[in-house]
């Protein structure tokens, strides 16, 4: 299972917040982007609750992630 997590950052915690998101199993990609966003990441997980546990105990908990919003994959 694949997921898109987009984070807002703390303003002056950027660099820190994306070192540790990076050495977070789980996350294969990492990019900072301007917008309403500031990063986007993406990551993989056997299943939705290996996922949620990704995402909430491991990225969110990360300090500088202001704030998140995960979407993911379908095959249609």
């Amino acid at each position: 299972m694949k997921t898109f997590v987009l984070c807002k950052l703390a303003p002056g915690k950027e660099q820190t917040a994306v070192t540790a998101i990076r050495a977070i199993e789980g996350v294969t990609e990492v990019y900072m982007v301007f917008g309403g966003w500031d990063m986007i990441l993406s990551a993989e997980a056997d299943t939705v609750d290996k996922l949620s546990g990704l995402i909430v105990s491991r990225v969110r908990a990360v300090d500088g992630v202001a704030a998140t919003e995960t979407l993911v994959t379908t095959n249609l």
